[in-house]
């Protein structure tokens, strides 16, 4: 099972398409604007769980059936509207990267177990 999730994964960060990858870009440091990607960026265990959950963001949507898309990337712009309003709170920073990071692995845990579709 693990070893299907490893393939998967590889198969999809492989085969993203550029247009998926421009619905959520990770964070540009160089033009952080809001005060809670200030915090992220000033922040290296912020900055990882950044990186970790865009990554499984454009896994999630790379491997997702055509009509869950635009659930996942609602789920995504709801996400960010919490995330600036943690603003330069680190804790509650750290608190929405982990939920968002824990509904990403489940999203890609069952496809790993059921498929796209």
């Amino acid at each position: 099972m693990k070893g299907r999730f490893v393939i998967i994964a590889t198969a999809a960060l492989l085969f993203a398409s550029a247009a998926q990858a421009g619905d959520y870009a990770p964070l540009d440091c160089t033009k952080a604007a809001s005060t809670a990607e200030k915090a992220v960026c000033g922040s290296y265990a912020l900055g990882q769980a950044e990186a970790r959950m865009a990554t499984l963001y454009g896994v999630s949507m790379s491997l997702v059936a055509m009509g869950q898309r635009g659930n996942i990337g609602e789920a995504q712009q709801a996400w960010i509207k919490t995330r600036e309003a943690c603003g330069a709170d680190t804790a509650c920073l750290d608190k929405v990267y982990g939920e968002r990071i824990g509904v990403l692995d489940e999203v890609i845990r069952n496809i790993a177990s059921h498929g796209p579709f």
